[in-house]
């Protein structure tokens, strides 16, 4: 396939236009014209486009690309190597920000929430991009921590009575903990999010709603994967899920 082709697919797809980001969405780097193999991960960093490298993929579809809000221009040092590499092997780059957290299908936010069998309700937070719900019924905090760990195959770090019973829950992936006290406004039992701040130790303990913090990386690895099988399946070209193993 043509790689405006599958630009212009996600785009629509992933409805690009409504969401105001912190980056571009899309073809962020333009690599040869046939599309044939796909390697997908979480962020593109060296050891994802080595990755690609080595199964002589055409296209590399992240998450988290380049070109953020706030951050040097300049190609110099890590980031300069990393499009040097995608531009010597003409190597096309795809990144989904926003957009690919927010999607109702192959989304961040809804693919933890069908993880954890949690029955999504609505949306809120920036661009309703952040989740709420409820479980069927009420689990023990320290039962979520092991469902949790069992997920995404890493330990959160929960700030909360184990003990609390939960039952109504809200979510985000990657770095949402500004969502909390919105969160707790919804009258939620606990909030899950990929980080933590320092401040949020301190609300969860004052207003006894548990703030569970799973990992960035750990929490938005299925909304890639899911786009990549996607498209694979849609379009009859080969697909990899490269996973980069990041602790935070």
């Amino acid at each position: 396939m043509h790689q405006n082709m599958l630009e212009n697919y996600l785009n629509g797809l992933l409805n690009v236009a409504q969401f105001r980001d912190y980056c571009p969405n899309g073809l962020q780097v333009e690599g040869r014209a046939s599309i044939e193999t796909l390697v997908s991960g979480v962020t593109a960093s060296q050891a994802l486009i080595d990755a690609a490298l080595g199964l002589k993929a055409d296209a590399v579809i992240v998450h988290h690309g380049y070109f953020w809000r706030g951050e040097d221009a300049c190609l110099r040092g890590i980031k300069r190597q990393r499009i040097a590499t995608l531009i010597r092997h003409d190597i096309n780059l795809y990144a989904y920000h926003l957009p690919l957290d927010a999607h109702p299908e192959l989304g961040n936010n809804t693919l933890l929430g069908k993880k954890l069998g949690i029955i999504e309700e609505g949306r809120f937070g920036e661009q309703n991009i952040a989740a709420y719900g409820r479980f069927p019924g009420p689990i023990a905090l320290n039962m979520l921590d092991n469902l949790l760990n069992s997920a995404f195959d890493r330990k959160p770090l929960i700030i909360g009575n184990p003990l609390k019973p939960v039952q109504r829950i809200a979510w985000c992936t990657g770095a949402a903990q500004s969502y909390f006290e919105e969160a707790i406004r919804l009258g939620v039992d606990a909030f899950i999010t990929g980080e933590i701040s320092e401040q949020n130790v301190h609300t969860a303990r004052e207003s006894g709603i548990a703030f569970i913090s799973a990992g960035h990386h750990a929490t938005e690895r299925y909304g890639i994967q899911a786009l990549g099988e996607h498209i694979a399946q849609q379009f009859g070209i080969a697909h990899h899920f490269i996973e980069v193993e990041n602790p935070v």
